[in-house]
């Protein structure tokens, strides 16, 4: 009997708040630039750097459901959970119109996992379909081993994020706020903003926190509110 195959997260249900209008971005020619990849994918690698906190994956995530919304298929592969299994995920992709690679540097410095990367970046070139990588470093940052797959990553089309400051945070908690129907002022925001970590998992974290307490108890967020749930949660 053969050994059965691996599991692997594929067919990824997006999460609603990682869609590109829910992105804030600093640079306003950055969405167009991705919708039109998602679109019709005509450059067909783009590559997006960026330490950790800026957004990364919540790109490749919002990448995918916005092609898919298209009518174009497309899947995720978080090289993270699939280090040492990149050549099993990636014989499983057939027919994707999109790939979207998260975390590069999580297979640096693995021989078969870059020999499979650029196996299947070569496959997707060949056959005029689209690949989204993300990194934190730029492809000669990486500490790779294979010269050909630096060398496929350096001719994508790059983009470079860099973290948010207080207004692009005080813009993200806003607009994740309301398309959960939540109620929460500006002074309560920035309340928030000066006592939390200010990375983008951790306010999208807190977030969810304040949204069940908010419903649960059936209250506005307030800063004595908020106040209150920060403690209890101490």
């Amino acid at each position: 009997m053969s050994a059965p195959s691996p599991q692997l997260p594929l067919a990824l249900r997006y999460p609603p708040d990682q869609r590109l209008d829910t992105f804030v971005a600093d640079d306003p020619a950055l969405m167009p630039q991705l919708r039109d990849f998602a679109l019709a994918g005509a450059r067909r690698a783009l590559y997006v750097a960026g330490p950790a906190g800026t957004g990364k994956t919540h790109l490749a995530i919002a990448l995918c459901a916005q092609a898919e919304q298209l009518g174009r298929s497309a899947v995720y592969l978080p090289l993270r959970s699939l280090a040492g299994r990149v050549r099993a995920a990636a014989e499983a992709l057939q027919g994707h119109d999109l790939v979207a690679v998260d975390g590069l540097e999580a297979i640096a410095g693995d021989r078969d996992d870059e020999v499979a990367l650029f196996d299947l970046h070569n496959r997707l070139h060949d056959a005029g379909r689209s690949v989204f990588y993300t990194a934190d470093q730029p492809p000669e940052g990486l500490a790779l081993r294979l010269p050909d797959l630096r060398s496929r990553l350096a001719q994508s089309v790059r983009v470079v994020l860099a973290p948010l400051d207080d207004a692009g945070r005080h813009a993200l908690l806003r607009l994740r706020a309301e398309r959960r129907g939540l109620q929460v002022d500006a002074a309560t925001i920035d309340w928030l903003l000066r006592r939390v970590d200010r990375d983008l998992p951790a306010l999208t974290a807190l977030l969810d926190r304040l949204d069940r307490a908010s419903l649960a108890s059936q209250r506005r967020l307030t800063v004595p509110f908020v106040r209150q749930v920060l403690a209890e949660a101490s």
